[in-house]
């Protein structure tokens, strides 16, 4: 028995099997095959469409997988949603899907989109979103390039940004969000209720987890003399306490911490002035809190 595993070909494929290297397996796959081989033998997976992940899923024809909230709704999968995995081809951040419109449009809010044409990729969800609006409009599938179809073929788009960047650069203006959106682990109900394949799930939902929180931290290990001790402490933000050890010269211990990747370059120097000596920051693969 093995866990079947839909992991997105694509534009997520290299950021998925980064991450699942941080959480320690290891993935490879060659450029023809839709099979790649992982080292954990209780695992299968396979590649397809982060689109079509949700709704095999749901169907049974995958035991897990990893995809988007936008497309669990967009094909109304019923799935259990197991965890948030936030990140993305580009950053570790939230994505939007956004109604844009061109910058002179006289179109100001959703509203105004009665009776209009929109092109969008997510059709059911903004058929959803107008719906919830009370707004009437033709919505219509786009096969890409979706950005240069305003306002000549159609008069608004809902599109998935992260920065807004690439609209703003095609002239475009953003009316409203849609739908934020992240990549998260989902189940099939049944195999979600197998207690061998729940427990799975379970432990890669929390390595992946840890894999993100870990990137995001880094250690920090230094000596302190201890009539300096008090001062050093107050500096230092932690997960819980900082770890203090005993040297061999009674008058120094070893203290150790995580604290967010962010702050050490702030931090390093003021510790340095509190007296702390033979600072070493160090990454980290996983943190599970």
């Amino acid at each position: 028995m093995g866990l079947r595993l839909g992991l997105p070909k694509g534009s997520l494929q290299q950021g998925t099997f980064d991450l699942l290297a941080r959480a320690g397996y290891k993935c490879t796959v060659s450029s023809r095959s839709y099979y790649p081989t992982m080292d954990d033998p209780e695992i299968e997976p396979v590649l397809m469409r982060a689109q079509e992940i949700p709704r095999y899923a749901a169907a049974g024809a995958i035991d897990a997988g990893l995809s988007g909230l936008d497309w669990i709704v967009e094909t109304d999968a019923d799935v259990v949603q197991v965890c948030d995995l936030i990140y993305s081809k580009a950053s570790r951040r939230t994505a939007r899907w956004v109604v844009a419109v061109a910058q002179d449009s006289q179109i100001k809010s959703p509203k105004d989109l009665e009776g209009k044409r929109i092109a969008t990729e997510v059709v059911n969800v903004t058929k959803k979103y107008l719906a919830g609006k009370g707004v009437r409009a033709e919505v219509e599938f786009s096969w890409g390039a979706t950005e240069v179809k305003v306002p000549d073929m159609v008069d608004a788009i809902v599109e998935l940004t992260e920065t807004g960047s690439s609209l703003a650069a095609n002239d475009l203006r953003i009316l409203d969000t849609v739908l934020e959106t992240n990549t998260k682990l989902i189940a099939n109900r049944d195999s979600w209720a197998d207690s061998w394949k729940r427990e799975k799930i379970e432990t890669l939902a929390m390595l992946l987890q840890g894999a993100l929180l870990g990137a995001q931290k880094v250690g920090l290990k230094m000596n302190v003399a201890r009539s300096n001790l008090e001062e050093v402490l107050g500096l230092i933000p932690a997960l819980r306490q900082p770890t203090i050890s005993a040297l061999t010269n009674e008058e120094w211990v070893a203290v150790e911490t995580v604290l967010d990747e962010r702050e050490a370059r702030d931090l390093i120097p003021e510790l340095r002035k509190a007296g702390a000596e033979g600072i070493v920051e160090y990454p980290l693969n996983k943190v599970i809190p």
